[in-house]
């Protein structure tokens, strides 16, 4: 069976938000007064796409797709750096400007891919924990749910490994709360979107305590 068009559309929106956010990630900003790595700008919506795949194609598709994206981000980074490491062609230069921009720091890819895992993961069963419980009413509960598990979780485990001991404390604590400040303002702009796509048959996606 031909797959459903919203559901390719929401996949490559989720895996190209992760992978900008992974990049961006490499910068530390200031936004509104307060220090937040780059990646806050593009990653919160993430969660929300996941709920998007969720509910169109149901849980393992889910989980497929967090585990692929992660893949993914890998793979880029291993590019960027071995990009970054050979040889520039003499007749164009040094070209050092692409290492230096991107050119992975492997403890922010490190706790980019394991925040972004856990963090999905868990959007992944309290969403479905929900569903089975509400049904199709209060959608906007699912996500607000979910996301509300899963910022906290990625936001500590991400500004934990990738920061700590490296920025000041004070930094730390200020980027890990700007980013859950994001991620919920985000969270809650995004509600909408999930009464943008229909779901799948509840009897094939959502089988019960025993699927």
């Amino acid at each position: 069976m031909r797959p459903p068009r919203p559901l390719l559309i929401v996949a490559c929106a989720y895996v190209a938000a992760q992978m900008l956010a992974d990049i961006s990630s490499l910068r530390i900003v200031t936004v509104a007064g307060l220090a937040v790595d780059g990646g806050t700008l593009v990653y919160p919506f993430t969660f929300t796409l996941r709920d998007l795949v969720h509910k169109i194609a149901g849980k393992e598709a889910a989980r497929v797709l967090i585990f692929t994206a992660a893949a993914i981000n890998i793979v880029m980074a291993a590019v960027f750096w071995l990009t970054a490491r050979l040889p520039a062609d003499p007749t164009t230069g040094p070209q050092i400007e692409f290492g230096q921009v991107l050119s992975p720091v492997w403890r922010i890819v490190l706790a980019s891919l394991l925040a972004e895992v856990v963090s999905e993961l868990a959007d992944t069963e309290v969403y479905q924990r929900w569903v089975q419980r509400m049904g199709e009413t209060r959608q906007w509960g699912r996500v607000l749910v979910s996301n509300g598990v899963a910022i906290p979780v990625d936001s500590a485990i991400f500004v934990v490994i990738a920061f700590l001991g490296v920025l000041p404390g004070e930094v730390v604590r200020e980027v890990f709360w700007a980013n859950v400040i994001a991620k919920g303002v985000i969270t809650i702009v995004s509600i909408p979107w999930i009464y943008m796509v229909k779901p799948a048959p509840l009897e094939e996606i959502y089988p019960g305590p025993g699927g």
